[in-house]
Order: C-alpha cells, then structure tokens, then sequence
C-alpha cells in the first residue's frame, strides 16, 4: 500500500495534486476502523541510541510527533546525499513544532552493524537528530522497507503514512510536513513537548586530524597531504608530521580565497600536478585547486550543487559533479584528471589540455565527462566502458607502464578492485565480488585469486612501481591488503581484521580502523595509510615489516586545536515571520545595542515557567555565523522593560556588510480562556560596516518592534 502511494505521489503533475492525495491518505488513516489501522511497531528494547540520553518510542515519548523514520547504512552514497534534505526539515520544523527525524541504521556490511562504527558515522557526516542501531534489521523487515534510503512518515498517533525511496525528495517531504501537521493539528494530536536529547558530537576527541579520509604526497616525496575530513580542511605535513600548512577548516562550507578564509566540506582524494594540489572537496561536489606558491584556494570543477545527470560535458565550473572520492592523472601525457564519481557510480575525465582521444574524438581544454560506468549501481565489466557499471568508486591509482597501462579504482559497494585500460576503456574485474553483476553482497575477507577473493567496502588503492602490486585499504576488514594485477591475487599485508590502534610488528597483530586511503612513497618502501576512524596518519614500513603511527605536531598549542565559529541553532521555525529594518551604517569598533519592543494581543500574558528566549547574532552573505561577533541568548521572563544587549563591531569586519539577526520565542496564554500559543519572530538589519574607524567610540541604537497577534 505504501509503495502504490509514492508511486501515485510521482505520477502527480501538479503541487496541487500531490496536496489533495495526501490529504485524502490523512483522512482515510484518520477515519479507517481500529483493526484496519496500520499502526509502526514499536523500537526493540535494548538497542542502543545515539543523539539522545535514553531510547525513544513511537507509543511514548515520540507520541504526538510527526515523526519521519530515515533507514539508512553509513556506507551508501545515496544515504548521504539526502542528510541535506533532513537537515533542512530540521531547520524548517522543530521538535516543538512537532515534527522529529530519526535515523533507523539498517547495516548491509557486518561491519557496519557495529555501535562503535555507527557512532563514528554519525560524527563524521554531523549527524544531529536520534540514531538508532537496528543491527538485526527488525524494523526494516518487519515494514517491508526495500531500499537504501527510505523516509517512512509516521502519524503522531503512530500510524504508517506515506514511504519515499531514494533521493530528490525534498520538496515532497517538505509538503507532507506541511498537510500533516495542518491535518494533525486541527484535530489537537501534535504536541510540543521536548525529547531527552544528548549530541553525540559532545563525545568528539581532542585530536590534530578528525577522521583523516585520504593521505597523497608529492611527487618528491618531501610533503604530505592529509585530508582532515572531520575538520573540513587540507593539512600539509613534513614527514616528521609537522604541520607546514593548514587550508581551511574547521567549520563546513564552500568559499575561495585565502588558506585562512578557505573552507571545505569533508574533502576527500587529492593529487599532485606541478606544485599544484587538487582535492576532491566531496560534499561540496567540486574539485578545489590549493596553490602553495600564492597561497590561495581555487574552485577548478563543479558549481558547488550535487549533479542531477550522469553524463556531463560542460567545462570547469560551468559542468555540475556528484560527490567526488578521489582523483588520479593518467591519459595521454597524464593530462587528463580522472575523478571517482561516486555519486553517480562513475569514472570522469576533466581535460587538462586541448586533445583527442578514445576513437580520436577532440576534447576542449576544461571538458568534463562520463568516461566509465552507465550510472547504473551493479558490478559490471565491459569492453565497451559505458556499458560498464561500478557501485561507489572511492579510490583511483594509475599504473602507466606499458604493460598495464590502466586505472585501478576500488568500487566500494560491490567490494571489488578492477581496472579501466587507458587504451580503449575496457572494464575488467581484478579482485572480489563475484560473476552476477547484480550481487552487490559478495562481501567478506577471503585472501586467494579472483572471484575467491571477498573484500569488505574497500575505499582506497595505490599502486607500487617498486614491487608492481596494487595496495588495497580493505576499509571495513581493517586491513591493507596487496594485489598482484597479473596474477590477480590478492594477499593480507597488515592488519589482524579487529578494528584499534596497534602499532609494531609482526604486521599481523596490526589493528587498523576503517582505513580509508593510502599512498606509496616515491622509493615504494612505505605505505602511507589514513587510518579514518583511528583519527591518525599510520605509517606501513615494507622493510621493516612494521607499522607506526605518524604524530601531527602544529607548530603551537592554540593551531592544534581548530576554532570553529560559535554554531548558533535557530529560536523560530522558517515560517516565523521575517522583519527587515532598514540598512544601518556604523564604523568598525563600535557598538550596537538591540532594543526588542514586543507586545503580546490584549488581554495576554507570558506564559509562567516556559522556555521564552531571544537571541542575536551576526550572519555574513552566506548565511553563515560570524565568529568575530559573540552570540547572545537569553530568557524572557517579562515585557515590562525592554530587553536589550549590546554587541561589538571588531576592527577585523571593516568594510564588510553583515546582518544582525534577531529571533525571539514566546509563549503567551489568553487570561480569560487559558488557551496557550507560542509564536515566533524574526528582525534582520543589514550592517555597512566602514573601512576605518574613529578616535572617538561610536554607539548605534537599534529599535525592533512587533506586535504578536491571535
């Protein structure tokens, strides 16, 4: 039934009749006789949480919310792309306002069934609303859920609503929030009561690199970048570790410019072109250029919006791309930049240079395109390299001898390692999976030849010109494992399968875990590994037969611990109401101070012993918060004297405009009939800020009306 109503919902053609379709579900739920109703079972007892201080439950504390159920793995693609569509019904619709997000982890890989991995995933993608570990799948099976994601909507009453599989539904999602709670609220079932809430993120180490996903060095092998995933930045080493260079971080974003002003969103694979570093800045869908020389970062590829298409063919910025992992030259004279496109379960070529190439077609400088995989996620080998079809490419390695002449990439999600041929594009299996191309759960940790090898979500290789093996980061087997591309035999070199940080030797005590990619020194004697979930750098010594961990030294105290601009969570929903006061001009160093002169309607007042607050902050053009300026919250416990607060305009924010935002959140109740409302409100001022100042201090008054109605 569930699966007939979003097949109606896409075949709608209009707003309008998506709108009526999900009334006409409500009512039906609404009005359906007791032993009709299709009511969600309730969470296990005894399975562990995230994001909270104590389990949630559809017939307890989450009744009364409209509830959205997201069942998702951390390894899938797919799963990430739609953690922006949760985020923005998070900012929309609060928990008061009575609508929450849960997160139903449904593991594919035994792995991934692991708490302590789960709660490293929910970490590293800044996953804020409740997670729940359903190892076992019981929900997922007991509702009949088919696919990596699903959003199943859950009346407040808990009943089934309406199911969505896959990406792209944000605006639907949107909609079905809106008809509920309309619905739901007239009727009196939404209520606004809080959750025992507790952030995850609370529990984050202290530590130089956060989930540190791919390691590259240049080609001298004197520096070595490391991107600190977790920080959203790019870190230059010596190979002592010390730190050289830090290029943005910590907060996420998506700017050029300056190291310092630099920022990035979980980057990923790098490579080395002439001093150049380029790095895959993944969820930002772009790759980003790092010039060492003139210390700026630049957007070469991507427009910083995910790819809806598969193809491409644009050029630099103009062409969209889709959560690039990783990158490698290789090609003609290697100047073509082939890019893991995991988001579309692709291999891509970014021309360098004015040439021609497979079938002697002519590629313009700056041409970006498909050149592997049909976009459809199987493991498929093909002579032909669009019929091919790969399952989230997350790491790339060129072997450009003659002999070879290939791309090795490891396909994460059909847990195999294959190669493309730089002479004709053909696509061959190496290592891992099995012959159905449609068997995506060949999985495990089997050394041997071929079809007998079983992998587990490999994320990163690196070839090896002094011992002609391939090097294999068996991400979810906690191992490094290498394979002989002739003989395609795969063997374990480090690692005992347990995940940890055990450093020495013999290599097989060695615990790794979740390593998500790895370089090969110039000299082919050391194996440089970023040991993802272990937050550091390893080192893997051929010679020696040991491993060690590399230590990250910044060159002080303070740089060692990134400083991120005070987050400040939103007071009002986005339908709050937006009162927009005239541009203010004011010289760097002053102060502003933010009179709120609010009324309640007659015959109203605050409401005894709730949660009524305001709040002020500085925002830039990016809607972003700015750190120079201090946030102020505090609470409202009477009208009677204008609240107000005053805050500084440092010298640093001269000839910029920012805007000073100001929320408040009232509860007020009717004194006659006892009926109680909470309403919301929003002041924005946009603030010029001159480019010198005065010997003399300068203060600005700010006056914000708003008269509350019923």
């Amino acid at each position: 039934m569930g699966n007939l109503m979003y097949a109606a919902l896409r075949e709608c053609k209009t707003d309008e009749e998506k709108k009526k379709l999900i009334l006409q579900c409500l009512e039906r739920k609404a009005n359906a006789a007791e032993e009709d109703r299709q009511v969600v079972g309730d969470f296990k007892q005894g399975l562990e949480w995230f994001n909270t201080s104590e389990p949630l439950s559809l017939q307890g504390n989450l009744k009364g919310k409209l509830v959205i159920l997201d069942f998702f793995t951390y390894c899938c693609i797919n799963c990430m792309h739609i953690l922006p569509d949760l985020e923005a019904i998070e900012e929309r619709y609060s928990i008061q306002d009575g609508v929450v997000v849960v997160g139903v982890h449904s593991a594919k890989f035994d792995n991934e069934k692991d708490s302590g991995n789960i709660l490293n995933a929910v970490l590293r993608y800044n996953i804020s609303h409740p997670v729940v570990n359903d190892g076992d799948m019981t929900m997922w099976d007991d509702l009949k859920i088919q696919c990596w994601p699903t959003l199943l909507f859950v009346g407040p009453t808990g009943d089934y609503l309406v199911p969505l599989m896959g990406e792209g539904n944000r605006e639907l999602s949107m909609m079905i929030c809106d008809v509920a709670l309309e619905f739901y609220k007239a009727r009196g079932l939404i209520s606004d009561h809080s959750l025992p809430l507790k952030p995850s993120k609370d529990s984050l180490p202290e530590s130089p690199l956060l989930y540190p996903g791919k390691v590259e060095l240049s080609h001298e092998g004197d520096k070595i970048a490391v991107a600190d995933s977790g920080h959203n930045r790019i870190l230059l080493l010596s190979l002592e570790g010390v730190v050289e260079h830090c290029v943005g971080g910590p907060d996420i974003g998506y700017k050029d410019g300056s190291f310092e002003d630099a920022r990035f969103h979980s980057p990923q694979g790098m490579v080395w072109r002439n001093g150049d570093l380029f790095v895959a800045d993944t969820e930002n869908h772009t790759i980003r250029k790092i010039d060492f020389r003139q210390k700026v970062v630049s957007t070469i590829a991507g427009t910083g919006q995910m790819l809806d298409g598969k193809v491409g063919g644009g050029r630099w910025t103009d062409q969209e791309l889709s959560s690039p992992w990783d990158l490698e030259f290789g090609g003609p004279n290697r100047n073509i930049m082939f890019i893991a496109m995991a988001g579309t379960h692709t291999i891509w070529g970014l021309f360098f240079e004015d040439g021609t190439w497979l079938k002697e077609i002519f590629h313009r400088e700056g041409t970006c395109m498909a050149y592997a995989g049909s976009g459809k996620e199987e493991n498929r080998n093909n002579s032909y390299p669009h019929k091919a079809a790969f399952a989230q490419p997350s790491g790339i390695s060129a072997a450009n001898e003659d002999a070879l002449n290939c791309l090795f990439l490891a396909d994460s999600e059909s847990s195999t390692v294959r190669s493309i041929s730089f002479k004709d594009g053909a696509v061959k299996a190496l290592v891992g999976g099995e012959r159905d191309p449609m068997n995506l759960f060949a999985f495990g940790d089997e050394d041997g030849k071929g079809y007998d090898v079983k992998l587990q979500h490999p994320l990163g290789v690196a070839w090896n010109r002094r011992d002609q093996r391939l090097y294999v980061a068996d991400s979810y087997n906690h191992k490094i494992k290498s394979v002989d591309p002739v003989t395609k035999t795969c063997t374990t070199v480090a690692g005992c399968g347990q995940s940890g940080k055990v450093d020495g030797a013999p290599l097989d005590v060695v615990q790794f875990n979740e390593p998500g990619g790895l370089c090969v020194s110039p000299d082919g004697k050391k194996i440089y590994i970023a040991d993802t979930n272990s937050n550091a750098v390893r080192v893997l010594d051929l010679d020696s037969q040991s491993v060690q961990e590399l230590k990250v030294v910044f060159p002080t105290k303070a740089a060692a611990k990134p400083t991120s601009a005070q987050k400040v969570k939103k007071l009002v929903s986005a339908r709050s109401p937006i009162v927009t006061v005239d541009e203010v001009d004011i010289i760097p160093g002053a102060d502003v101070t933010v009179n709120l002169l609010i009324s309640l309607p007659e015959g109203c007042e605050l409401t005894e012993g709730a949660p009524t607050a305001w709040q002020v902050y500085a925002q830039d053009s990016a809607k972003e918060s700015i750190s120079a300026i201090s946030p102020y919250y505090g609470k409202l416990t009477s009208l009677e004297e204008t609240p107000n607060t005053t805050l500084n305009i440092p010298d640093s924010l001269a000839g910029s405009n920012i805007t000073l935002r100001t929320e408040a959140d009232v509860y007020f109740c009717e004194e006659v009939s006892g009926t109680c409302h909470r309403k919301g409100v929003a002041f924005e001022v946009s603030l010029h800020v001159g480019s010198t100042g005065q010997t003399t201090k300068e203060t600005k008054s700010i006056e914000l009306k708003h008269s509350f109605t019923l």
